[in-house]
C-alpha cells in the first residue's frame, strides 16, 4: 500500500521539474512512510511513497524492469503475483526482487494492456514504457485504490492517489464544478465520475488511459466490468458450497504479509464472515480490532466481543465518546473534496487503533453491494414486483396521490411510514431506486438553491445518470440494476474512498476479501431468490454460514457505525450551523438561498425535524470549500 504521484507531458518530451513531484509526495506523507523515490525522464516524471508490506528490504520505487525499458509506480496488492512471477518466469522472464510491483512490469512486457485481467487484486498505478513513449495509467476492479487526473494549460497531466497531491502543483486552477456540488448534495459524497474540480478527473474503477507523448490525452477504456445478465444454476446446496469455496479463497488470498496482519470486527454478518474464514486459516490468534460508542444504542461491541470470544482472537476494543465532534476538520482534510459519510469518523477511530497493533487489516466491506444486502435493495426488489402488477399510468396516478397525500410520520413505527413507498412506486424502477439512494431529496435540494446557482446546473440533476446507468446495465431485474449501481456509483464513491482515506491516514493498509472479483462475478450471477427473500438480504452467505456463526449475529438489524450529528447540531454544533447561513464562505458563494438553509437550521433546532443529515452535508461542503480555495470561513 502506497502513495504514487507524477507529471507527463502530452505535447512533447520537455523537461519534468523534480520539485514538483517532490511537493506532490510531501502532500501525502501518510501513504509511505517506509520510503521515497522520484525518477525523471524527457517529458516524464514518477514519484512514489512507501508503506513496506511484502519484501521489506526489496522492491524499491519507482522501479525499473531489468533491462530498464519500463518504470513503474504502483499503489495496492496484487494477490496472485506468485502464480503470474511463476507463469512468466517458464516463458523467459527474470526477476531480482520477491514482490508483486516486478511482476506488473513483466506482465506488461509479456502481454501489453492485456495483462490487467490478469491481475488479482487492488491497484492503481502509472508504468512508462521508454521504448513506446507511452504511459499507462490504470485502476482495479472495482475502484479499491483511487487515482486523481488532471490535464493543465501546458498539456502536463497530472496524477496521484489523493487530490491534495494535484493541488500541490501550482498550474492546478481551484474552480469549484457546480455540477460536483449537485452530485455532492445528492448523494453526501462526489462520485467517480466527477471531481469538485473543473479539469480534475478521477480514471474510473476498472478502467485504464493510454498517454502518448505528442497525442492530445485519450479518454479512459474500460478493460473490466460485471454482469448481471445471466443466471447460475444449481441447487442451494450445490451454489452455497461454491460460494463458501469462493469466500475462503477470497479471504486466504489476502493473508499474505510480511507485517503484522489482523481484521476489522463489528460483531455484523460480513466482518464476522472475514474473521471466522481468517481463524480457520491461521495457526495463530487472528488480531481483531473494534469500535464502541458511548451511546448505548448505538453500540455494538458486545457483538464483536462474541464473535472474538468464540474465534478466541487476540482482541482489541476502544469506545469513542458521542462528543468527538472536535475531529472535524481533520476529517475535512484527509478527504480534500467534500465528504459527509458521517461514518467516516468511526472508521477513521477504528483504523488509529488498528495501527497500534498491525500493518494490514482485513474488513467486510463489499458484501452489502455483491449479495443484496442493504435493506433498501430488499425494498426495491419488493416494490419491483409490485410495479410488474400495475400499468405504470395506474402507478403515477394512484400512488403518486397516495403519495402526496400520506402524512409523512418520521416519528411513527416503521410499518406507518409509508410515504416514501407510495411516492416510490408512482416511479420507474430507476428513478425510485435514484431518489432511494439520495440524501437530500431532489425538492429538498431544489429548494435550498439560489436562482443563479440553478442557472450554473443548466437542468442537470444528479439521479439523472444513475437512472441512465441502470437503464444501460448488463442485468435482467430492477434487482440487477440497483446492485449495479451500488457498484458503479456508491461503492468507489463512498464506501472505498472512506475506508482508503482513514486507513491511509494512520498508514494501515485495509484489504476487502469480499470484493474479490472472482466472488463479485459469481454473485452477479445468483438468482433473485439467492440474493434476497423477504426482507432477509445476503441469504446465501447467511445460510453457509449457519454452522458458523450465532443466529442473532446473522439475522440481527444491520446497523453499521453511527454518528450522533443530529445531537451534535442542537448542542456543540449549533452556532456552526447557524453561521453556515449567515457568514460562512458558504453564503458568499451564492449558491443556497440563505433563508431556505436558516428555515433547515430552526427546524432542527427547535425539534419540528431532524434535518441534521442536509446541515451535516452543508458544514462539511463549506469547511472543504475553505480547504480548497484558500478563502476563510
Amino acid at each position: 500500500m502506497c502513495g504514487i504521484a507524477g507529471i507527463f507531458d502530452t505535447r512533447g518530451t520537455g523537461p519534468v521539474d523534480k520539485g514538483r513531484i517532490e511537493a506532490m509526495l510531501a502532500a501525502a506523507p501518510h501513504r509511505g512512510p517506509d520510503g521515497r523515490g522520484i525518477w525523471t525522464a524527457p517529458g516524464i516524471g514518477l514519484g512514489h511513497l512507501r508503506l513496506a508490506i511484502i519484501d521489506l528490504a526489496g522492491s524499491p520505487q519507482p522501479m525499473a524492469s531489468s533491462d530498464g525499458a519500463v518504470m513503474l509506480v504502483f499503489n495496492g496488492e496484487i494477490y496472485n503475483f506468485r502464480e503470474l512471477r511463476r507463469e512468466l518466469q517458464s516463458e523467459g522472464a527474470q526477476f531480482h526482487t520477491d514482490g508483486d510491483s516486478e511482476v506488473i512490469i513483466a506482465a506488461w512486457q509479456r502481454w501489453g494492456v492485456a495483462c490487467l485481467p490478469r491481475l488479482q487484486g487492488m491497484f492503481a498505478f502509472a508504468l512508462y514504457d521508454l521504448r513506446q513513449k507511452t504511459l499507462l495509467l490504470a485502476r482495479d476492479r472495482l475502484g479499491v485504490k483511487p487515482l486523481f487526473t488532471a490535464t493543465l494549460a501546458d498539456g502536463s497531466v497530472l496524477f496521484g492517489s489523493e487530490l491534495k497531491q494535484l493541488l500541490a502543483h501550482p498550474g492546478l486552477a481551484r474552480d469549484i464544478d457546480p455540477l460536483a456540488v449537485e452530485d455532492f448534495m445528492a448523494w453526501g459524497y462526489v462520485p467517480d465520475t466527477r471531481s469538485i474540480l473543473k479539469g480534475v478527473e478521477k480514471l474510473p474503477a476498472g478502467h485504464y488511459r493510454l498517454l502518448r507523448h505528442g497525442t492530445p490525452p485519450t479518454a479512459p477504456v474500460q478493460w473490466w466490468d460485471v454482469s448481471f445478465a445471466d443466471r447460475a444454476d444449481g441447487s442451494v446446496a450445490a451454489l452455497g458450497e461454491e460460494l463458501l469455496d469462493r469466500l475462503h479463497q477470497a479471504v486466504t488470498s489476502r493473508m499474505t504479509a510480511d507485517v503484522p496482519l489482523g481484521a476489522f470486527l463489528s460483531g455484523g454478518v460480513d466482518s464476522s464472515t472475514v474473521v471466522a474464514l481468517m481463524a480457520e486459516a491461521s495457526a495463530d490468534p487472528v488480531k481483531t480490532c473494534s469500535i464502541g460508542f458511548d451511546v448505548a444504542a448505538l453500540d455494538e461491541t458486545a457483538y464483536a466481543d462474541r464473535i472474538a470470544a468464540q474465534f478466541h482472537t487476540e482482541h482489541y476494543r476502544r469506545m469513542v465518546g458521542s462528543g468527538d465532534f472536535a475531529a472535524i476538520d481533520t476529517l475535512v482534510a484527509m478527504f480534500d473534496e467534500p465528504f459527509a459519510d458521517a461514518s467516516a469518523l468511526p472508521t477513521w477511530r477504528v483504523c488509529q487503533l488498528a495501527r497500534e497493533h498491525v500493518t494490514v487489516a482485513l474488513s467486510g466491506d463489499g458484501a452489502d453491494e455483491a449479495l443484496a444486502g442493504y435493506r433498501r435493495l430488499a425494498f426495491h426488489h419488493r416494490e419491483d414486483q409490485a410495479r410488474a402488477w400495475l400499468p405504470r399510468g395506474m402507478r403515477r396516478g394512484l400512488f403518486g396521490a397516495l403519495g402526496a397525500a400520506y402524512p409523512a410520520l418520521g416519528w411513527a413505527p416503521r410499518p406507518l411510514r409509508a410515504k416514501a413507498t407510495l411516492q416510490s412506486l408512482a416511479l420507474d424502477s430507476e428513478e425510485a431506486y435514484a431518489r432511494t439512494l439520495s440524501v437530500t431529496r431532489s425538492e429538498v435540494r431544489g429548494a435550498l438553491y439560489s436562482d443563479g446557482f440553478k442557472r450554473a446546473l443548466g437542468g442537470y440533476r444528479a439521479e439523472d445518470p444513475v437512472v441512465d446507468l441502470m437503464r444501460r446495465a448488463p442485468a435482467r431485474s430492477g434487482l440487477d440494476r440497483a446492485q449495479y449501481a451500488d457498484l458503479k456509483l456508491y461503492l468507489p464513491g463512498d464506501i472505498l474512498t472512506k475506508v482508503d482515506r482513514a486507513s491511509m491516514a494512520v498508514s494501515l493498509e485495509a484489504r476487502e476479501p469480499l470484493l474479490d472479483h472472482r466472488l463479485i462475478e459469481f454473485a452477479a450471477r445468483l438468482p433473485e431468490t439467492f440474493r434476497v427473500r423477504g426482507t432477509t438480504g445476503k441469504w446465501l452467505m447467511k445460510e453457509v454460514m449457519r454452522p458458523t456463526l450465532p443466529q442473532d449475529i446473522l439475522f440481527r438489524p444491520k446497523m453499521g457505525f453511527v454518528t450522533p450529528i443530529a445531537a451534535w447540531f442542537r448542542g456543540p454544533l449549533a452556532g456552526a450551523a447557524r453561521g453556515i447561513a449567515a457568514d460562512g464562505l458558504l453564503a458568499q458563494t451564492g449558491w443556497f438561498a440563505p433563508e431556505a438553509i436558516s428555515g433547515l437550521v430552526d427546524a432542527h433546532l427547535s425539534g419540528r425535524a431532524d434535518t441534521s443529515r442536509t446541515l451535516w452535508q452543508l458544514l462539511m461542503l463549506e469547511k472543504s470549500l475553505v480547504r480548497l480555495t484558500g478563502f476563510p470561513g
